[in-house]
């Protein structure tokens, strides 16, 4: 692999697509510099415009009618951020990729949070949290209203206690299957009883009269716990630093393969681990296995094609949108507090057609780029342009057959070469 085509497998990977010229740069400053400048935490940009929560607004005695125009209104806030969300990731950065990571690793969907604020407020945990050390973004997340929403965690009291926020939490957030045993849920559910959100306020609070106080055995050990000491036990856990490193292996390197054993001793700083997981020379090998997302793939290919999403008009983003509704993955949407599949799942006979039709709308959004496939070296170009270190003899014969600028670079969005990275 030669220097470049290295730099160009880490740019791929750490971030959302790379353009040619970002290529160009990061061939020149170096592997190990570019590795470094990617993974330094961003600046804070500009939050969306969202204003209140629609049902903040209403009373007790709002009627049927009133409520139901709120949950349209909430609809269209989430609607908002999300295009809000698009448009930040296209402008670029590995910050915004681990954002996204975060996201579908501790799925939270706003079907059933409905609210766009507090969606809005995990996001920014994420993006404070998510590239240090994981005990205070998990003393974090179990505080956040969103996921309290989402898993019933307002629903766990100290007479009706819920055990699906603490279950997931340590299923799958921090620990991993296996970890843990059922007492070791029942023990975590009371010391997560009493949390409460204000739908109004967005906050959460400690309701002390529905809290369990009491001290409980978790993980072998006995004690009083709270939600600060629980995140600790959490993160300190043998299991936790292995299973974090699995995630982001399966994430950034490749699904099929296990990560090797010297990226977990880098410790619970999500960027050493990140770090430790690039510079691995099994990381280097795992070219050509990762299927990218719907969103990595979208938001890859308007980043090339140099679509202005946040300059679009309102027409063109909801375009965007609905690519993803039809590929099967929109932000802020994930299925099942899973989140999305990963691998080969996404590769179907439906889905390459989707793909094909997706990058006939992308290409007639970006006329500039199509103009630059017309010549005799427009297979080369084609190639530098969406940064594929090469066709396949079958591939190329394909599109050498294309002689229309724009079927030519939707075909190529909708290649094997492209979908897998």
């Amino acid at each position: 692999m030669t220097d470049r085509r290295r730099t160009a497998h880490l740019l791929r990977r750490l971030t959302f697509g790379p353009t040619a010229a970002e290529v160009d740069d990061a061939a020149r400053a170096g592997h190990e510099a570019t590795l470094v400048s990617l993974l330094r935490p961003a600046a804070p940009a500009p939050p969306p415009d969202l204003g209140p929560d629609p049902l903040s607004r209403l009373g007790p005695d709002a009627t049927r009618e009133q409520r139901q125009k709120a949950r349209r209104e909430q609809a269209d806030q989430v609607a908002e951020l999300t295009r809000w969300w698009l448009g930040r990731m296209a402008a670029g950065g590995a910050a915004e990729k681990l954002t996204f990571f975060w996201h579908g690793h501790w799925a939270t969907s706003a079907r059933k949070v409905r609210s766009a604020q507090l969606m809005f407020t995990q996001q920014q945990t994420f993006r404070r949290y998510g590239h240090g050390d994981t005990g205070p973004l998990v003393r974090a997340m179990l505080r956040d209203p969103a996921l309290i929403l989402w898993l019933d965690g307002q629903k766990n009291t100290r007479k009706a206690p819920n055990e699906n926020l603490a279950r997931e939490v340590m299923e799958l957030f921090t620990l991993g299957a296996g970890a843990y045993t059922e007492d070791d849920v029942k023990a975590a559910a009371r010391v997560l009883t009493g949390w409460q959100v204000d739908r109004v306020t967005g906050n959460v609070r400690l309701a002390p009269g529905r809290h369990d106080g009491r001290a409980v055995t978790l993980f072998g050990r006995t004690g009083t716990l709270d939600v600060d000491s629980f995140a600790g036990a959490l993160v300190r856990h043998e299991a936790h630093v292995p299973f974090l490193a699995r995630r982001l292996w399966e994430r950034y390197a490749s699904p099929d393969t296990v990560p090797p054993p010297g990226i977990a001793a880098a410790g619970r700083d999500t960027t050493a681990l990140l770090t430790a997981l690039c510079r691995d020379p099994a990381f280097d090998a795992t070219g050509g296995t990762l299927v990218k997302q719907p969103v990595e793939w979208l938001v890859g290919a308007v980043r090339q094609l140099g679509v202005p999403v946040a300059g679009l008009a309102s027409a063109d983003q909801r375009q965007l949108l609905n690519i993803l509704r039809s590929l099967g993955q929109v932000p802020l949407r994930p299925p099942s507090v899973g989140g999305w599949p990963i691998g080969v799942s996404w590769l179907t006979t439906s889905s390459a057609l989707t793909r094909l039709r997706a990058g006939q709308r992308l290409a007639a959004l970006a006329p500039a780029a199509a103009d630059r496939l017309t010549g005799d070296d427009r297979l080369d170009a084609l190639a530098g342009m969406l940064v594929i270190d090469g066709w396949s003899n079958r591939t190329a014969a394909a599109l050498r057959a294309i002689r229309n600028p724009r079927q030519l670079l939707a075909a190529g969005l909708a290649s094997p070469e492209y979908a897998i990275q």
